[in-house]
C-alpha cells in the first residue's frame, strides 16, 4: 500500500468518517423538556443506527482508502473495493436521513409520547458527515480538484545517479567524456594518451575508434533522464507495446525518466521495472 497515491478526495473520506465516529457518541434523540441530566443514548443504543450509518460509513469510507492506496485494485465478484465502498457510503447517507425524519423508529406509543422525540445531536452531524462522505467518494473521480495528491510529492534532497550532471559509467549522455580526458591542465601525464601534446613521430590509429565510440553517444544527448511525480495515478505500459499495463505510477512518488520516445517517455520504477508511460500531461519534474 502506497498512501501518497491518497487523493484530496480520499481525504475528504477519511474527515467525513472521524466526524462520524464522533457524533456515534453524542445522543441520538432530543426530547422536549429533558432536563440536561437525562440519561439519553447514543447512537450505539440503536442497532439500526449502528448498523445502517455508523458501520456502513465506516467500512465504506475504510474500502475506498484502501482501494486506492492498493497498487492494484482488488475485485470481488467483478467490482473494484472503491465501488463497493462508494455503495457502502450511499447507503449509509440514505440511512441517515431516514432516521432524521423518524428517530423513534418503529415506536409509536399513545399519549403523544413520539412527538416529544427529535434527532438528536449525534444523528445530525451523523447526516452531515455520511452525506459528505459520499458525495466527496462519488465526486472523486470526475472532479479535478479532488484528483490532486493529499500528501504533495516531496523533491529529492540531493542529486541522484541519474538526475542532475550524467555520472559517469550509467551509461547516459556525457559519462563516456571521462575516460578520455583527464584532468585539466595536466597534459601529457603516463596513463593519458589521449591527453596533452601527441610526441612527434608517434603514430595515432588509435584515438579514432574512441572518437567514433564517442560520437555514437552523442545523438542521446538531447535527452537527459531526470525525476517526476505524476498527478494523478496512471499506468505504465510494457516497452513491447502490450497493451496490459505492468505498474501503475501514484501522485507522491518520484520516478525516473530514462527515454523519450515521441510524445511518451520510458520510466523506471523503484523495484527496477522499466514502463513506457503515455499520458505525461501535468507530470511534475524534479
Amino acid at each position: 500500500m502506497n498512501i501518497r497515491s491518497l487523493t484530496r478526495g480520499d481525504g475528504v473520506v477519511i474527515g467525513a468518517a472521524v466526524l462520524l465516529l464522533i457524533a456515534s457518541f453524542l445522543d441520538i434523540y432530543s426530547i422536549d423538556g429533558a432536563s440536561d441530566s437525562a440519561d439519553i443514548p447514543s447512537l450505539w443504543g440503536s442497532g439500526p443506527v449502528v448498523l445502517g450509518v455508523v458501520l456502513a460509513g465506516v467500512i465504506g469510507a475504510a474500502l475506498v482508502v484502501v482501494a486506492r492506496a492498493m497498487p492494484q485494485p482488488k475485485k470481488v465478484a467483478g467490482l473494484d473495493l472503491g465501488q463497493f465502498g462508494i455503495a457502502f457510503t450511499v447507503f449509509a447517507a440514505w440511512s441517515a436521513l431516514g432516521n432524521i425524519f423518524d428517530p423513534a423508529g418503529a415506536f409509536d406509543g399513545e399519549g403523544g409520547i413520539v412527538d416529544e422525540f427529535g434527532a438528536g445531536l449525534g444523528l445530525i452531524l451523523a447526516l452531515i458527515a455520511t452525506l459528505v462522505m459520499a458525495a466527496a467518494a462519488v465526486a472523486t473521480p470526475l472532479v479535478p480538484a479532488l484528483k490532486g495528491a493529499l500528501i504533495p510529492a516531496a523533491r529529492p534532497a540531493a542529486p541522484q545517479p541519474y538526475g542532475g550532471q550524467p555520472q559517469g559509467g550509467y551509461g547516459y549522455p556525457g559519462a563516456q567524456q571521462q575516460p578520455y580526458g583527464g584532468q585539466p591542465g595536466q597534459p601529457g601525464q603516463p596513463g593519458q594518451p589521449f591527453g596533452g601534446q601527441p610526441q612527434p613521430g608517434q603514430a595515432q590509429p588509435q584515438p579514432q575508434a574512441p572518437q567514433q565510440g564517442q560520437a555514437q553517444a552523442q545523438p542521446a544527448g538531447d535527452f537527459s533522464p531526470f525525476w517526476f511525480a505524476v498527478p494523478v495515478p496512471r499506468p505504465l505500459f510494457a516497452e513491447d507495446g502490450s497493451p496490459t499495463p505492468i505498474a501503475e505510477l501514484a501522485p507522491g512518488t518520484w520516478y525516473l525518466a530514462v527515454e523519450q520516445r515521441g510524445a511518451n517517455l520510458v520510466a523506471q520504477t523503484q523495484d527496477g521495472r522499466r514502463g513506457v508511460l503515455q499520458d505525461t500531461s501535468g507530470i511534475q519534474r524534479g
